[in-house]
C-alpha cells in the first residue's frame, strides 16, 4: 500500500513517518507532498491508497484538496492529522468524505487506531 503524507512542514511530515514506523502498520510505501497542489500531482501519478493531510496549508488547504478529489470522483481513503480540531472542522471533514481525523499531538497508538481501518 502507498500512503501519501501532505503537510507544508517537512518536519511534521518526518514526524508522521517516524510515528508510523513505531506502529504495527509496516510494509507501506510512503510518499510526500508539501501542499494540496503538489498532492494532486502525486495522486495522479502514484495513486496512493491513503492520503494523510494537514488541514491548513498554503496554495490549497487539506479540505480543498479533499473536495477537489471527491469532485473528480476519486474515492481515495483520506484523513487529516492537524493541530486544530473543532467540532465544525470535524463535521466539514466528514461531510467532504474524510475517513479519519487525528489531532496533534498524536501517539503511535492514536495514529494506528485511525489508520488501521483504512489500511486493509
Amino acid at each position: 500500500m502507498k500512503i501519501l503524507i501532505v503537510d507544508d512542514s517537512k518536519t511534521m511530515r518526518m514526524i508522521i513517518i517516524r510515528t508510523l514506523r513505531k506502529t504495527s502498520l509496516v510494509g507501506h510505501t510512503v510518499l510526500q507532498a508539501g501542499d494540496g497542489r503538489e498532492a494532486l500531482q502525486v495522486i495522479a501519478t502514484d495513486s496512493p491508497d491513503v492520503v494523510v493531510s494537514d488541514w491548513n496549508m498554503p496554495e490549497m488547504t487539506g479540505l480543498q484538496l479533499l473536495r477537489q478529489l471527491r469532485g473528480q470522483g476519486n474515492d481515495v481513503n483520506f484523513g487529516f492529522v492537524t493541530s486544530e480540531s473543532t467540532l465544525a472542522m470535524r463535521e466539514q471533514a466528514a461531510e467532504a468524505g474524510a475517513r479519519f481525523f487525528v489531532t496533534k499531538p498524536f501517539t503511535p497508538e492514536s495514529l494506528e487506531a485511525s489508520l488501521s481501518p483504512v489500511l486493509v
